[in-house]
């Protein structure tokens, strides 16, 4: 064999090798984690993510499904949800469904159906299932959120333009600061 087909071939082995260790493409890949490795007081897990609204009801489900965001919008919700969370308390939540802000034109023409449009009518929606425990063990609280922001181009005090999921880590900064504070910090 020649040297150059054997480094073909070496080449082929390599990248097939590095493409089976890469990080999933879509939020839907069936490798794709679907919780977050305990990581403090709160865990965090969802669902398939094609069920979610986002997925199913978009227009253009190709966009809808690149990338991590499920997993950014986890880590995320873990890391704001452990700040009021008293010593020894702990979070389990489970993502139930999310539909982002904004959402796909396609009959804006074929370079505008990649483009995600924010209007009034598509505002940002998290449904989310939760168990707060105390120390022991016990329940403190338990329940089911619907967190929606209909205003949210109207509101004032987005962290980042830059910040695709701006307007979904708002929508789970209000429910930390709103509801969820306010339970844990009644439970002393």
């Amino acid at each position: 064999m020649n040297r150059s087909l054997c480094a073909a071939l070496l080449m082929a082995g390599a990248l097939a090798v590095g493409s089976a260790t890469a990080a999933p493409r879509t939020v839907t890949d069936p490798q794709a984690p679907r919780a977050l490795q305990a990581n403090g007081p709160v865990s965090v897990k969802w669902d398939d993510p094609a069920t979610f609204t986002e997925i199913r009801q978009s227009t253009n489900r190709f966009e809808a499904q690149r990338g991590d965001w499920v997993q950014q919008l986890a880590r995320y919700l873990q890391t704001a949800a452990a700040k009021p969370l008293q010593p020894g308390q702990t979070l389990d939540v489970t993502l139930v469904d999310i539909k982002r802000a904004g959402d796909y034109e396609p009959w804006h023409g074929p370079r505008g159906d990649n483009i995600r449009i924010m209007r009034d009518i598509y505002p940002p929606r998290i449904t989310l299932q939760y168990t707060l425990k105390d120390a022991s063990g016990g329940i403190i609280n338990e329940g089911e959120a619907k967190l929606i922001d209909s205003g949210y181009l109207h509101n004032i005090g987005v962290r980042s333009d830059n910040d695709p999921l701006r307007f979904e880590k708002r929508l789970i900064d209000d429910w930390v600061k709103r509801q969820l504070a306010a339970q844990a910090t009644a439970a002393r």
